[in-house]
Formats: C-alpha cells, sequence, structure tokens
C-alpha cells in the first residue's frame, strides 16, 4: 500500500509517520500532487495555524489536489479543519471539503483553552476503529461544531466532533498518534 503524507513543511509529520511505521506501513512523506494523487491513501497532518497552513498548501498547488482526492483520506488535527469551508482562527478560507466553520473554543475554570491531554470520546459509528470510552489525546483551541459528519465527539464545555467522515475524508481533531491504543486502533482502521 502506497501512504502518502502530505508535507507541508510542520508540524506533527515524524511521529504520524512512526505511528504507521509501527502498523507495518513505509509512508512517503511529499508535498508532490502527482505522488499524492498516486496514494492508495492520503493523509494530512497539521499542527500549527489555519492561516498558515492554507497559505503552505496554496503556495506547493495543493489545493485541487486535496479536494480532487478520491481515495481514502484523513485530516488529523489542524488537517481536519482544513476540511472545513472556513475557520475563524485568521477568518481563513479552508478546503471546503467538509461543510461547516471552524471557531475558537471557550474557555472557562475547568476546561482551559487550548485543549490539551486526554478526553472521552462517544463514537456513533465503530467502523473507525475507536470505542465509546476510549481515551485520545486533543491539543487544540479551535474546532468544528458537530453537523451531519460527526461520527464520533467529545465533551469540552460543547460538544467537539473528535472524527468526521465525508465522502473520501476522515478527519480527526485528537492526534491518534499520541492516543496509544485506541489512535493505532483508529489509524489501522483507516488502513483498511
Amino acid at each position: 500500500m502506497k501512504l502518502a503524507i502530505v508535507d507541508l513543511a510542520y508540524g506533527n509529520i515524524g511521529s504520524i509517520e512512526l505511528a504507521f511505521e509501527r502498523l507495518g506501513v513505509t509512508p512517503v512523506v511529499t508535498a508532490d500532487p502527482g505522488d499524492i494523487a498516486a496514494a492508495d491513501r492520503v493523509v494530512l497532518p497539521g499542527v500549527g495555524a489555519a492561516g498558515h497552513a492554507m497559505t503552505r498548501v496554496d503556495e506547493l498547488g495543493l489545493r485541487d489536489c486535496l479536494k480532487s482526492l478520491a481515495q481514502p483520506a484523513l485530516g488529523i488535527c489542524l488537517g481536519m479543519q482544513l476540511l472545513l469551508e472556513r475557520s475563524e482562527e485568521a477568518d481563513t478560507e479552508c478546503l471546503g471539503i467538509i461543510p461547516g466553520e471552524v471557531r475558537a473554543l471557550e474557555p472557562s475554570s475547568t476546561m482551559p483553552v487550548p485543549h490539551m491531554g486526554w478526553s472521552r470520546v462517544d463514537v456513533q459509528d465503530p467502523a473507525i476503529g475507536l470505542e465509546s470510552g476510549d481515551y485520545v489525546y486533543f491539543a487544540h483551541g479551535f474546532a468544528c461544531d458537530p453537523g451531519p459528519a460527526t461520527v464520533a465527539c467529545a465533551d469540552y464545555g460543547r460538544e467537539i466532533p473528535a472524527v468526521v467522515r465525508h465522502r473520501n475524508w476522515l478527519g480527526a481533531q485528537f492526534h491518534p498518534e499520541r492516543s496509544a491504543e485506541a489512535g493505532a486502533r483508529f489509524l489501522a482502521a483507516f488502513l483498511g
């Protein structure tokens, strides 16, 4: 299987690469649209800011490539947020693959922002490799609202989609590469 990790020159690429290697797949880390389009599976990673990430997507000429993918693809954390239409973060136009908007989390005395740490998920579709009650690791200050694409969620002062699915795309707001056994199950299910 050819697995491509999109290289936007930032973020958590190394830990994602290692997570897939532990599952027996050696990914190709690339920003080449031809390599990405030819892969059996594609991962769009992300740590950082939406505006900077979308600037990199456009500088590398990847917007149309990512929007036209038909094979199974996975956006992780910021990579998931980029799948939506828009982010409040720097008022950024994103890829528009999944309907909806990303907005800032609201801090409270019991729920600081960023949401950093382990949270329990409620899963609507076990085919994603997670089970209700699993703990997964989050690190984010922005999130989309629940919608028809939501297949797992977490509670952090409001319901936060932990996993979304739309056509060939999965998005994980949490970091499966840092989520121990539950994260490994999720990535294995994505590999099929």
